[in-house]
């Protein structure tokens, strides 16, 4: 079929290379425009535009869709189907209804549970077993459309955002490749999603990234793997007499017990509102990620020291 693919992050390249290799035409791939980042703040190209300039495919970058030359330059291109992953802007209805068998979303949640932004961080934060990825119609309101078709993956007990993140990406790019088939044939099935379980994923704020230590020990496990590698869970501790933010990226549950916010060990377990957790990685202030040994060498933080 004639394929318009719509997306921007990492998130989305897996699933373009798969409609790429399932053999469809992908007649057009729409992406977020190029913005400044890095030190120099020079213009970048996304994931996904490098990726479809990587296979010779028309790559289009407006900053809106809702003007009504965009609308009928998308419309131009006689699509079959939209594919849809983290696009990073909300298509108007004229969008939605210019391919001929309208526009399908990889959603990395079991809808309805964590509509919205961050459905990766938001199952990780709320200690979920298992999540998910849908492919659902678009409609107008936000991830309430029809599921096409779904499958469910249990996480890991010390699973960061990042793993999964990989793990969900590569599974959105098989199920999107069987909703093209079914849909090639005409057995494409859909069913409304449920009243019942609905949850929202915001996306994640910079006043819940900080380290509560006085939190138990779950939900301090929950919040670093949850923020992992971005943005970060974060605390601050006095190194050589400056204090200093550090990014927890890895932690278990460990033994011990002691005033939350007091490192216990020399393996830098941190006691908890209730229970413990020992950090594995850490990041300094523009350093590179590190284990906690290397970090240890270099803080050298007293035993009985308190985080900040």
């Amino acid at each position: 079929m004639r394929i318009v693919f719509m997306g921007t992050p990492d998130f989305a390249v897996p699933a373009l290379g798969a409609v790429l290799a399932a053999g469809h035409e992908v007649v057009g791939v729409y992406s977020q425009p190029p913005r400044a980042a890095g030190r120099g703040l020079a213009a970048r190209k996304s994931p996904v535009q490098l990726f479809a300039e990587s296979r010779e495919l028309a790559v289009h970058t407006p900053g809106s869709l809702k003007s009504a030359e965009e609308q009928a330059r998308l419309k131009s291109l006689n699509a079959d189907a939209g594919v849809v992953v983290a696009y990073g802007q909300i298509l108007p209805k004229a969008i939605l209804e210019a391919p001929r068998y309208g526009c399908f979303n990889i959603h990395a949640s079991l809808l309805p549970r964590w509509r919205g932004a961050a459905p990766i961080q938001r199952a990780l934060l709320a200690g979920d077993a298992e999540t998910g990825v849908a492919v659902m119609r678009i409609e107008e309101t936000l991830d309430t459309g029809a599921v096409c078709l779904m499958e469910r993956t249990g996480i890991g007990p010390d699973e960061t955002a990042g793993e999964l993140h990989d793990r969900l990406s590569e599974l959105g790019a098989e199920l999107i490749v069987q909703v093209l088939s079914d849909l090639g044939k005409g057995s494409l099935a859909c069913w409304p999603q449920h009243d019942e379980g609905v949850t929202y994923a915001a996306k994640i704020e910079p006043g819940e990234t900080r380290i509560d230590w006085s939190r138990p020990a779950g939900e301090v496990h929950n919040q670093i793997r949850g923020l992992s590698p971005h943005p970060g869970a974060w605390f601050e501790v006095d190194l050589n007499g400056k204090r200093e933010r550090v990014r927890a990226l890895r932690s278990t549950f460990a033994e011990g017990e002691g005033k939350p916010a007091t490192v216990l060990d020399d393996q830098l377990t941190i006691a908890c509102g209730k229970g413990s957790v020992r950090l594995l990685q850490v990041q300094r202030a523009g350093k590179r990620p590190m284990p906690v040994a290397e970090f240890w060498r270099g803080a050298k933080l007293p035993v009985g020291s308190l985080l900040r």
